[in-house]
């Protein structure tokens, strides 16, 4: 008899619960987790990367197209509407790049890239800085170093970019030289030492940068996206790195002659 009256019990109060739930407006919350809850060990933390090469020089052809500074807005914007945790610039200047920092409150380091033997001063307008490239990142930088290839063409020094943040990720960019990628030529030794470099970051590395060239310059083991669906200049901006499940998207540019890169993966455990 007992057990019979539980059992009714039971019953009469799945029925309750059902009805609730069918009357409009009336809906079951999920558990949420206590302030003091951990997140599951097994989670992987987010990150994402903004790639832009943004033709500020002065010097090329490609600079009457950002109409100065439009395109220092349209960076920005890039950077406050994907909320990313790390920005890759090349062909930038520290001037501008110093600005970009200063309006989204990144950090930053900028590399001076050597032109005819000596920093180059960008202009129109003049007094914005030496040409080069930069990481920014939102967490602050621990570290960074740059050095130049071995070898270059022309009169542009090439060189390589990499950040370590507060968080232990190696944040890399670069600009390679644009005589092609056949064997032998600058380009294709500069595509290999950029390899040896990445390989040394260690663990959470990612890469962005203009590297000139359709074939892959990442070391063994990381994993490679490109800009080949791209409108402007598809196929040369490459990200590569050893982040988990990383998705490319595509953003076209109204100020510069390269589409933008937003790389969104997770860390390794």
């Amino acid at each position: 008899m007992i057990r019979f009256l539980l059992t009714r019990l039971r019953t009469v109060m799945l029925v309750a619960v059902a009805g609730l739930l069918s009357f409009p407006g009336v809906a079951m919350a999920a558990a949420t987790p206590r302030a003091g809850d951990a997140p599951s060990q097994g989670a992987r933390r987010p990150y994402s990367l903004l790639q832009m090469n943004l033709c500020l020089s002065g010097y090329a052809g490609c600079y009457a197209r950002t109409q100065y500074p439009k395109i220092l807005d349209e960076a920005v914007e890039r950077i406050q509407a994907n909320d990313v945790n790390a920005v890759t610039l090349n062909e930038a200047c520290s001037g501008d790049v110093a600005e970009i920092a200063e309006r989204t409150g990144y950090h930053y380091r900028f590399a001076t890239v050597i032109y005819n033997g000596a920093p180059l001063a960008c202009k129109t307008p003049d007094g914005r800085g030496e040409f080069g490239n930069a990481v920014l990142t939102k967490e602050a930088i621990r570290g960074s170093q740059d050095e130049p290839y071995s070898v270059f063409s022309g009169v542009e020094q090439r060189r390589w970019l990499c950040v370590r943040t507060a968080r232990g990720v190696n944040v890399c960019t670069s600009h390679l030289s644009t005589d092609g990628e056949t064997p032998g030529t600058a380009n294709s030794v500069q595509c290999a030492e950029l390899a040896q470099v990445l390989a040394s970051r260690g663990r959470a590395t990612i890469f962005a940068g203009d590297v000139n060239r359709r074939s892959s310059c990442a070391p063994k083991g990381q994993w490679t996206l490109t800009d080949e669906a791209a409108v402007q200049a598809p196929g040369i901006q490459h990200a590569y790195g050893d982040l988990r499940a990383p998705v490319l998207e595509l953003e076209g540019t109204t100020y510069t002659d390269h589409d933008a890169l937003v790389i969104r993966a997770l860390l390794p455990k």
